[in-house]
């Protein structure tokens, strides 16, 4: 995957949403407020990348990097002889134009927008952005704290790391595991306008594991969402 399909992905669906007012809270907190619905406990989380049914047969970009260069960039970024290097390399070899920190910055642009999409019941953004299963998860969520009247006011501080855990490609298709760290100041009101979680000045700290994925055979270039956990 290159610079075109992150631009494809993050950089353009960026360009035309955030500046919407987009609030969320997704993820495990570190104080002692009561923990914000999450749409993907254990229990019932999302793992299977949606469907796509425009598929053809696509030959690799190229990005003007010969092989020792493409590897080069592999290794610099994830230590030779780790599982990690092995798997990132097996991926470039379906995906020349793969580059691993240009991967790494949209997904977190795509983090951010979809954690705060989440909390502004924003379901367009979050359709461009997630596989099927995943969005039916997030849009349940919404959908119940609709109900209940409530309203989630949600401040993004920032990311504090971002890593490349894992990456796979089968049946051409790629995935990617990502751990990210983020801070956010949420608070959750009821229809009274009574905070009933979260705390409307503190930072809270997040800790999720998200998987992307896209397939190499497809008309469309773009990463979605495939699968969400918070980190214990």
């Amino acid at each position: 995957m290159g610079s075109s399909d992150f631009i494809t992905l993050f950089f353009l669906v960026a360009a035309v949403l955030i500046f919407l007012q987009l609030r969320s809270v997704l993820g495990r907190r570190t104080g002692n407020e009561k923990p914000p619905f999450d749409p993907y406990s254990a229990k019932d989380a999302a793992r299977g990348p949606g469907s796509d049914d425009g598929k053809v047969v696509t030959l690799p970009r190229r990005d003007g990097r010969d092989e020792d260069e493409r590897f080069a960039e592999i290794d610099a970024f994830a230590k030779p002889g780790t599982d990690l290097n092995e798997s990132l390399r097996e991926l470039l070899k379906s995906d020349p134009s793969f580059r691993p920190k240009e991967f790494l910055n949209g997904a977190r642009m795509a983090y951010e927008m979809i954690v705060m999409a989440f909390a502004d019941g924003d379901r367009k953004t979050l359709k461009n952005l997630l596989s099927r299963e995943v969005y039916d998860g997030f849009n349940a969520a919404i959908t119940e704290r609709e109900a209940q009247g409530e309203v989630v006011k949600s401040t993004f501080v920032g990311i504090e790391k971002a890593d490349i855990l894992q990456a796979s490609i089968r049946d051409e298709e790629e995935q990617i595991t990502v751990r990210i760290a983020s801070q956010l100041i949420s608070a959750t009101y009821n229809k009274d306008g009574e905070l009933v979680d979260g705390d409307a000045d503190g930072v809270s700290e997040v800790n999720d594991i998200w998987t992307f994925a896209r397939d190499v055979r497809s008309k469309d270039p773009n990463w979605k969402l495939v699968a969400t956990e918070s980190e214990q």
